[in-house]
């Protein structure tokens, strides 16, 4: 396989990103297939790779506090002190989901959502501007990757771009922890 530099790498994601493709990435978790959540035609396409039930909402990464709070309505302060606590990676799913395709919101509206500090996801979000899908690397029903190797190869043939980037770190990832805030402070922990 040829050698290609982390800075190659992000732009190749991004022009992908940026023309409606999906990416096979590196998360802060496992490995997941990604597309811009602002652009419904690509998310569509994720729905359809993944033979994933339209009804069952996806989450985005951001890159920052800023970012979030572009992402959500509100932002209540137990979710806050939730991710300064986490020593994981933790997904929240907010009340009320913003400024990303309907699809992906649950139908009651609410949107998971994870700030990255991993830093592939993290470039990716930052330049990309725009909250980045994250579902997992697997067809519907299937075991998660935890990394690269685990990967289905129809999986990989089926996406636009596949990230360079730690395909040869092995790693035991796992998902995220999700917690489910309402705006009146309720927590639910749900994974």
């Amino acid at each position: 396989m040829e050698e290609i530099s982390f800075e190659q790498d992000i732009k190749n994601c991004l022009e992908t990103l940026r023309s409606g493709g999906i990416i096979l990435y590196p998360t802060d978790t496992i490995w997941g297939l990604g597309c811009d959540a602002t652009n419904a035609e690509a998310v569509e396409k994720i729905y359809r790779l993944k033979h994933r039930d339209p009804g069952k909402s996806m989450l985005v990464l951001v890159d920052s506090d800023a970012m979030l709070e572009r992402t959500v309505e509100e932002v209540p302060e137990v979710a806050w002190q939730l991710m300064e606590a986490a020593v994981d990676p933790v997904t929240i799913i907010y009340d009320r989901g913003t400024g990303v395709v309907p699809s992906l919101l649950a139908a009651d509206g609410s949107l998971g959502v994870r700030v990255t500090h991993e830093d592939f996801s993290r470039t990716l979000c930052r330049r990309l501007r725009h909250p980045l899908v994250s579902t997992s690397a697997n067809f519907s029903g299937e075991k998660a990757p935890s990394d690269f190797r685990d990967i289905d190869p129809k999986m990989v043939d089926a996406v636009d771009y596949v990230a360079h980037y730690g395909r040869d770190e092995i790693n035991a990832g796992k998902a995220s922890n999700i917690i489910k805030i309402g705006n009146g402070g309720e927590v639910r922990v749900i994974r």
